[in-house]
């Protein structure tokens, strides 16, 4: 197949019989243009298939783009999808595009990322902050891109932030089981320095400490190497003679990992909630702390939008409410342990 050179706008005025200046024109300042001489040029460009360069353009005279850039962890994570999908309906909705890099969670690919996107003159950038240090941020900012952080604060930065009530979600979920007789509960997570799990475990040693509970540290299990599978913590933490009744786990993979190893010892005893659905959750009748990433994502996408209307406003931080649903596992009474 032999490929055709694009049409350019000088091939377009050649053919509307107009010169380049007025087919510019009537792609920019349609209202200034003769109606006759705007069907001429409008035919022409689709005889030619001519698309106009928006990028182009914006670049030549020193402004942003329409594209919103969004900078994310793993594709394969639902909650990240999901919020990607959030985005980008409340973002065509008001006439925006959006662009979607990845960092697969690693700190070293956030700046190169960021880089990457800004090169493309976006009118603002939406990202979940991985590294220690976003600052690199700081002179894109003063030029006029709005910066937004989704899930976590962004680090030496000022910036919008928009994120979940991680506190109260795992206040609540260790709230119930204590009401329900639990006082050994584990919590396990993965990565545990970020900002998410910081606030949930805040919340789960705050509620087991309005109980008198004052030092869980023997039930909990905390690690920050996502290439190692939750499962050992998890069966580690039950092997003990003082084994949690109940467990909550800080994200759905450590989730998945802990139903892994109570299926395996055959445990319908231990009481489980994890933070973050997934999809086979309601099924499987586990119980969650649980929030709407969809929702999540067009907040932050209006923000970002409100923040290019009003680049000198306050910065805000904003809190999407989480809310536990019990299916069944999280509702399991406490039960004495024999341990040989």
């Amino acid at each position: 197949m032999t490929v055709q050179q694009r049409a350019t706008l000088e091939d377009v005025a050649r053919l509307a019989g107009v010169s380049s200046k007025t087919v510019s024109r009537v792609f920019t300042h349609r209202d200034l243009v003769a109606p006759d001489t705007v069907d001429r040029v409008l035919a022409a460009a689709k005889r030619l298939r001519f698309r106009p360069n928006p990028l182009a353009r914006n670049l030549r005279r020193g402004g942003p783009t329409n594209t919103i850039g969004f900078i994310m962890g793993e594709l394969n994570n639902p909650f990240y999808y999901k919020l990607a999908a959030g985005i980008e309906r409340e973002l065509s909705a008001n006439g925006f595009s959006l662009v979607v890099a990845t960092t697969d969670d690693t700190a070293e690919g956030e700046e190169r990322v960021a880089d990457a996107l800004l090169g493309q003159r976006l009118g603002a950038l939406l990202l979940i902050p991985v590294a220690d240090d976003q600052s690199y941020l700081e002179g894109e900012r003063h030029l006029g891109t709005p910066v937004i952080a989704i899930d976590r604060p962004a680090r030496n930065l000022v910036a919008d932030s928009i994120v979940l009530e991680n506190h109260r979600g795992v206040f609540d979920a260790t709230t119930r089981l204590l009401e329900r007789g639990h006082r050994r509960i584990g919590y396990i997570c993965n990565p545990a320095s970020v900002y998410t799990q910081a606030e949930r475990l805040r919340g789960y040693r705050d509620a087991l400490a309005a109980y008198g509970i004052d030092d869980s540290s023997r039930w909990e299990r905390l690690a920050d190497d996502l290439a190692v599978p939750a499962d050992g913590f998890i069966a580690d933490l039950l092997d003990q003679p003082d084994a949690p009744t109940a467990i909550i786990t800080g994200n759905n993979r450590v989730t998945i990992g802990a139903l892994r190893v109570l299926r395996d010892r055959r445990d319908d005893r231990t009481a489980l909630i994890g933070f973050d659905d997934f999809d086979t959750a309601d099924v499987l009748g586990v119980s969650v702390v649980t929030y709407d990433p969809i929702a999540l994502g067009r907040a932050a996408a209006t923000l970002a939008i409100e923040r290019m209307q009003d680049p000198a406003g306050f910065t805000r931080q904003l809190e999407m409410p989480t809310w536990v649903v019990e299916r069944g596992t999280g509702e399991r009474p406490p039960e004495e342990r024999n341990h040989a």
